[in-house]
């Protein structure tokens, strides 16, 4: 009786157990099943700003792009709020699974963690990034009667006249924003910031003399400098702009020691499957093969950019790591 008690009980277990495989089996497909046919339906993809920015073009001329060479539609989405970080935070929290896609760059990616406390992700540990495609810089620019040509005598106007210049900005996060305050801070001068809602009621009162200064995406600004309505005064890239070449860096001013470009690219959550990973890349890779994809993300002043997996992760990890320590050390957080 004892030994039978003790046959039952053995098979019941491993009854039970092979079962719990067979579920597992089951509920699991393999990883080859559930990547092999990636993808099977439209890819979400978040632009976290409005339509018409740089992240909104990097997510349309990609996913065009990307449409044609998948079959699957990549629909773009933007979800603008509290700056990036709506869009950024429903990425993030999105299943891993190749169907949610951001479009990343410098402001939600570097540049928030150090405005913000709690952005609600880490650009490290809560992305997978697929490629960087663009970069552009920013040009300071100032109205035709401004009585100084260049950064250094700029400064040394606005010291002898503190509080006489302003410089127009855009919202909090906005490499605008970033590039208007640390003009002042790292200049030590005083100049009066005022706040816009967008880049065009900037241009109109810069042109009109009722604003001094604007540090905007270089690529917006060339129009206004070929058509003479303002004097650029410096640019923010490590070197000269090529449709620029008179314009000097802000190094080369000899009065700011920094470097600012807005880079762009794509980014998924992280924990999805390697083989999607690698797939998304490839076909990235082979849409920047295209020289009408290269020539609508370079819209004239842009850089493409050419980086591998290894060069793309440790750039991203510099910036996050220079921007949330500069900003900390300059006092410069979100309003």
């Amino acid at each position: 009786m004892l030994c039978f008690s003790y046959f039952t009980q053995s098979s019941l277990l491993a009854s039970i157990y092979l079962s719990f495989l067979l579920s597992l089996s089951i509920a699991q497909p393999s990883y080859a099943q559930s990547t092999s046919n990636y993808p099977s339906k439209p890819i979400q993809v978040v632009a976290p700003s409005t339509a018409g920015g740089g992240f909104d073009l990097v997510a349309r001329v990609l996913g065009i792009k990307l449409s044609e060479q998948l079959g699957q539609q990549f629909v773009v989405e933007n979800k603008p709020g509290s700056g990036t970080l709506i869009g950024t935070q429903t990425v993030a929290k999105a299943p891993p699974d190749g169907y949610h896609i951001l479009v990343g760059g410098l402001s939600n990616i570097a540049l928030n963690m150090g405005l913000y406390k709690q952005p609600g992700y880490d650009p490290i540990n809560d992305f997978i990034a697929l490629r960087l495609v663009v970069s552009h810089s920013y040009t300071l620019i100032g109205t035709k009667s401004l009585p100084a040509n260049n950064l250094k005598d700029l400064f040394a106007y606005a010291k002898a006249n503190p509080g006489k210049l302003n410089i127009g900005s855009s919202g909090p996060g906005s490499g605008q924003f970033i590039l208007a305050t640390l003009i002042r801070s790292l200049g030590n001068v005083d100049i009066l910031q005022v706040p816009y809602k967008g880049a065009q009621p900037v241009y109109m009162d810069l042109i009109s003399g009722r604003v001094d200064l604007f540090f905007d995406n270089s690529t917006t600004t060339r129009s206004y400098l070929e058509a003479g309505q303002v004097k650029g005064i410096a640019v923010s890239s490590k070197s000269r702009a090529p449709d620029a070449p008179g314009i000097p860096t802000l190094k080369e001013s000899g009065a700011m020691d920094l470097e600012m470009e807005t880079w762009f690219g794509w980014f998924v959550p992280a924990k999805t499957p390697a083989p999607i990973v690698e797939k998304l890349r490839a076909e990235i890779d082979k849409a920047m093969t295209h020289q009408d994809v290269r020539s609508r993300l370079q819209q004239g002043s842009g850089r493409i950019l050419q980086m591998n997996t290894l060069e793309t992760e440790a750039f991203i990890k510099s910036e996050v790591g220079k921007w949330t320590q500069l900003l900390k050390q300059a006092g410069i957080v979100a309003e």
